[in-house]
C-alpha cells in the first residue's frame, strides 16, 4: 500500500513540469493518500489502481489515462470512503482508454466506484463485494459521496475475469446521491457501458456508444436517477437498458424488501433497425421505475416486461405496473415492431404502463454531447 501523498506529473531534465508527449507511469497499487494527476498530461496504468478509505484520486482536465491492454486486471477503483475528483470540461475532457496501438473492446477493465448507499443483495447493515477486485460496497448512507465525475470518457473497457465477472465502462456499486456524475461516456466496451449495483446516485448527461452487452444496466435495488441519456448500438450489442429489481444470482435479501426504482427521463435509444431484432428496454426481476420522455428508434421490441404473477412472487414486475410503481409516459417509437410486450403473468391494459405515445423528443444530445464525446 502506498501511503505518501503522490503528485504524479511530468518531470524531465532539471525537474520542470508540464505537458509533453511522454507517458507517465502510475504504479499498480492501493493508495491510502491522495493521488493527483495533473491537467493535460498522459498517464499509463498497468494493473489495479485502488484508492482506499480516506484517499482522493484527483484528475485535472485534459488528462488521458492509458491502460495496458491486458484485460480485467487493469482498472481504477474508488473504494468506500475514498473519492474521485475528476473535473474535465466540454473542451478538455478526461479520457480513460486503451494503450494498445490498435485498441479494441475489452482491452482493460474500466472505472469502478464503490459507495455506502443501500443495496438489496444483503441484509441489514452488511456489505457485498464487487465482481472485480472483491471490494466492499453498500450500506445505509444514501447521501454518501464518492466525489465528482464530470466530462469523463471511458473507452475500450469491459475486460472479463471469467464468464460471470466482467468489468463495465462505469460500475457504480452502492454509490450515494452525494456523488456528482455529469457528462460521462462509455465507448466501445465489451460488456455493459454503465451499470448500477444498487445505490442512489443521480447521473446526468450519459452517453453509451457501441457497447457489446447492455448499454445501461441496473440491479440490486438501484433507486437513483438517469437524466439525459443517449444510447447508440454498434454491430455487437444486447439491450439498450436491462433493468433488474435485484441481482438474480444473489436474491433480494433486503428486509423489508425493496426493489430497484429509479427515475429515468429524457432518453434517446438508437438501434440498428427493427428487422435486426432485439429489445430497447427489458424490465424484469421485479424492477420498478418511472420513465418519462423516452425516444426509441430501430428495435423489434420497445419495452419487454418479464416476471411472475402476483405481488408475493419473486419477480413481481407486473405488480409494479398495477400499483403505479412502474410506468412509462411520453414515449415515441420509430421503426419499432412491437412497442410493448407483457410477459409478467399479470393482466393489465397497455395504457396502465404506457401513455403519451408519440409525445417524446428524447434528449438533446446534439447540443450537450458536442465536442467532448466520440463515436458519433
Amino acid at each position: 500500500m502506498i501511503t505518501d501523498n503522490s503528485i504524479i506529473n511530468n518531470t524531465t531534465n532539471g525537474g520542470s513540469t508540464g505537458t509533453t508527449d511522454e507517458d507517465i507511469a502510475i504504479n499498480a497499487a492501493e493508495y491510502s493518500s491522495d493521488l493527483v494527476l495533473e491537467a493535460n498530461n498522459t498517464y499509463t496504468i498497468s494493473g489495479p489502481v485502488i484508492m482506499s478509505d480516506g484517499a482522493n484520486l484527483i484528475i485535472g482536465e485534459g488528462v488521458t489515462v492509458k491502460a495496458v491492454a491486458t484485460g480485467a486486471d487493469v482498472y481504477i477503483a474508488i473504494s468506500q470512503g475514498a473519492q474521485i475528483i475528476a473535473n474535465g470540461t466540454a473542451t478538455n475532457p478526461i479520457v480513460m482508454t486503451s494503450g494498445a496501438a490498435v485498441p479494441s473492446a475489452g482491452d482493460w477493465g474500466g472505472l469502478i466506484i464503490l459507495g455506502k448507499a443501500s443495496i438489496n443483495s444483503v441484509t441489514g447493515t452488511a456489505t457485498s463485494t464487487s465482481e472485480i477486485g472483491s471490494l466492499p460496497y453498500g450500506g445505509t448512507d444514501n447521501a454518501d459521496s464518492s466525489g465528482i465525475i464530470r466530462y469523463v470518457r471511458v473507452e475500450y473497457s469491459g475486460g472479463a475475469a471469467d464468464g460471470s465477472s466482467e468489468n463495465n465502462g462505469f460500475s457504480f456499486y452502492g454509490v450515494g446521491a452525494g456523488t456528482t456524475v455529469d457528462y460521462i461516456q462509455a465507448y466501445e466496451g465489451a460488456d455493459d457501458g454503465i451499470e448500477f449495483f444498487g445505490g442512489t446516485v443521480e447521473v446526468n448527461h450519459a452517453v453509451v456508444i457501441n457497447c457489446q452487452d447492455d448499454s445501461i444496466d441496473w440491479t440490486e435495488g438501484f433507486t437513483g436517477k438517469v437524466t439525459n441519456a443517449y444510447v447508440k448500438h454498434g454491430a455487437d450489442h444486447d439491450k439498450g437498458f436491462e433493468c433488474d429489481g435485484y441481482n438474480t444470482d444473489i436474491g433480494n435479501l433486503s428486509s423489508p424488501k425493496f426493489w430497484s426504482k429509479p427515475t429515468v427521463s429524457d432518453v434517446t435509444i438508437i438501434g440498428l433497425g427493427s428487422s435486426t431484432g432485439n429489445e430497447a428496454i427489458r424490465l424484469r426481476a421485479g424492477t420498478q421505475g418511472i420513465f418519462n420522455n423516452i425516444l426509441i428508434q430501430g428495435f423489434a421490441e420497445g419495452f419487454d416486461l418479464d416476471g411472475d404473477a402476483g405481488a408475493s412472487s419473486d419477480n413481481p414486475t407486473g405488480t409494479g405496473v398495477i400499483n403505479g410503481d412502474l410506468d412509462a409516459a411520453n414515449v415515441t417509437f420509430t421503426d419499432v415492431t412491437t412497442p410493448f410486450k407483457n410477459d409478467t403473468g399479470d393482466t393489465f391494459a397497455d395504457a396502465d404502463f404506457l401513455t403519451g405515445i408519440g409525445n417524446a423528443t428524447g434528449t438533446d444530445y446534439a447540443t450537450w454531447g458536442a465536442s467532448w464525446t466520440t463515436g458519433n
